[in-house]
């Protein structure tokens, strides 16, 4: 760039958000994603468990936590013996 600056884009806030679902007072699935796939499943979690309470709240910043990504259909590859 002819001023000198960076090209490259200003780092982008992404939302991120903690969904857990509830039997009673106790948490039986607790999952933190960005906003998009957090939202995907807690909607998947709603329609599976429909007796149960499902939350969905931000993250803080300061609250790096675990992500991980979707579980599959199955849980396991290989079918148990």
């Amino acid at each position: 760039m002819p001023d000198g600056g960076d090209p490259r884009p200003a780092a982008v806030r992404v939302e991120r958000r903690r969904v857990r679902v509830w039997f009673g007072d106790h948490v039986v699935a607790d999952y933190r994603a960005e906003a998009e796939l957090a939202e995907r499943y807690a909607a998947a979690m709603s329609r599976r468990f429909a007796g149960l309470r499902v939350t969905s709240d931000p993250v803080p910043d300061h609250d790096p936590g675990p992500e991980r990504k979707l579980p599959g259909e199955r849980l396991w590859e290989v079918a148990p013996k």
